[in-house]
């Protein structure tokens, strides 16, 4: 007579073995996202239209906590800057210290240390032409500032309307709280990058871990899901419990 003990169900076994495996990785890859969101990112409402097209009023974004010394040209902040007033605001990073900021030249396009910046999120004003302002300026930079645009150059109260104050209307990179990642209501997604200023010194920054964030809360959102449903998918094709525990006193099938 063999020794050998064969159970009942012993793949019932190992599916609840799979599915609880299942749901533990779920909880993790889950949790894991909604906590590294929590400390890489701040949620914030788009107070004006000064940024439409790109941001409209009252939509919710994400900024990534950054330090102001990693803002870049290009970069959509938010910041907060007691002479702009009490509230955070959000604006485009326009030229970074030390750049001198003209506009408009003949196309009617900005100007960073003589090189024309494409911005394609501009909207055409009246004639139908895009000009990147409707007042001509040059500025340089000072040291350690910002010098912040909104998209909407018609109706945005900008650097171009504090030039007359300390800074020449700049803001010192201190005063950065975050750079904005994502639209997440209505869902838009990552911010589309800012090419126009890539062939500057120093290029444009990289999204941040907006969307592995994401994918993690996704991912284990469908491991929990699969792994809970497992119970009763198992019971409706099988008709019977998934094996479990043996109750007291269940007699063993030895084989010969």
């Amino acid at each position: 007579m063999s020794g050998t003990i064969r159970t009942k169900g012993g793949r019932g076994r190992l599916g609840s073995v799979l599915s609880g495996l299942a749901v533990a990785v779920g909880c993790v890859l889950f949790l894991g996202g909604f906590v590294g969101g929590a400390l890489l990112y701040q949620p914030f409402t788009v107070p004006s239209d000064s940024m439409t097209p790109t941001l409209d009023v009252g939509s919710k974004i994400l900024a990534e906590r950054i330090d102001g010394d990693e803002a870049r040209r290009g970069d959509v902040v938010v910041f907060q800057d007691p002479l702009w007033g009490s509230s955070p605001m959000v604006k485009r990073v326009a030229a970074v210290g030390g750049d001198t900021l003209a506009c408009c030249d003949r196309d009617g396009r900005l100007t960073v240390n003589g090189t024309p910046v494409v911005e394609p999120y501009l909207r055409p004003g009246p004639g139908g032409r895009t000009v990147a302002s409707g007042q001509d300026f040059s500025v340089t930079v000072p040291q350690g500032n910002l010098f912040l645009l909104g998209d909407d150059r018609n109706t945005s109260l900008d650097s171009r309307t504090h030039m007359e104050e300390a800074g020449r209307g700049s803001v010192p990179r201190s005063a950065v709280i975050g750079r904005v990642d994502a639209v997440v209501w209505p869902a838009k997604g990552l911010l589309t990058p800012p090419e126009g200023f890539a062939a500057l010194p120093g290029g444009v920054s990289r999204p941040g871990p907006f969307n592995a964030l994401l994918a993690a809360v996704a991912g284990g959102t469908v491991l929990i899901l699969a792994g809970a449903a497992y119970g009763p998918v198992a019971r409706r094709l099988t008709g019977r419990r998934p094996a479990g525990p043996r109750r007291p006193g269940a007699r063993e099938k030895v084989g010969a």
